[in-house]
This record gives C-alpha cells, structure tokens and sequence, in this order.
C-alpha cells in the first residue's frame, strides 16, 4: 500500500538530529584527505614527466610547482599525507580491537588531527 504522507516526511532527519562528532568528521576528512593526496601525486607526476620532456615544458611545469598556489598545495598534501597515515594508525588500533571505547576514540580522533599539525611543522622544520 502506498504511503499517502511519504512527501511530507523529511529524508535524512539523522541528519538534522545528530551534530558531527570527531569520530564522524575524522572519518570523512580521512576520504577526503586520499582524494586529495592522489590529486597531489598526479601534479608531482606531472612535473617529472615535465623534466624528461624537455627544458622548455618543465619550465612551465616547475614554474607552477614553486609558485605560491603550487607551495600551498604541496604544504596542504603533506598535512594530508601525515593526516592520513595517522589515521591509519588508530584504524589499525581500532581492528585490533582497542580503543573502541568511546572516550578513548574521541581522544585518538583529537590525537590524529593534533598529531598531523605537529608532524607537519616537525617536517617543515627539518627539511
């Protein structure tokens, strides 16, 4: 039988019942993150191939790379990368089956996003 008050009802009400929590934006920035440092890799690509094209292509692809847009993206990729790999981390302490608690998952959610600024600075400072 159908359902006469079907449009009435919204789609998604978890959506406006539940605000974000660490563990749920943790995971979407983790999706996010992948996405991006594939994006990173193909520019990087990009411009090795540029190297082995010529003097004149890799100009151009040098130029983009060491602009400011092209600092902001490798500075953005390599938070990424720390971001990333340390999420990886507390998923791989997640299937061991710790941590699953949910005090200490939002600890290790806070811990991941701290822990990639502070690799992040650590690796500009060192390189």
């Amino acid at each position: 039988m159908a359902d006469v008050n079907r449009g009435n009802r919204p789609l998604s009400p978890h959506l406006a019942i539940y605000r974000p929590q660490i563990t749920s934006i943790s995971s979407i920035l983790t999706r996010i993150t992948g996405v991006a440092l594939i994006l990173a890799s193909l520019m990087v690509v990009w411009w090795l191939l540029a190297a082995s094209a010529g003097p004149e292509y890799f100009a151009v692809a040098d130029g983009v790379v060491r602009s400011l847009i092209g600092d902001l993206i490798l500075l953005g990729s390599l938070w990424a990368l720390w971001y990333h790999l340390l999420a990886g981390v507390r998923h791989l302490i997640w299937d061991s089956g710790r941590g699953l608690e949910l005090d200490t998952a939002k600890r290790l959610g806070w811990a991941v996003v701290a822990g990639s600024f502070i690799m992040t600075a650590f690796t500009l400072i060192v390189i």
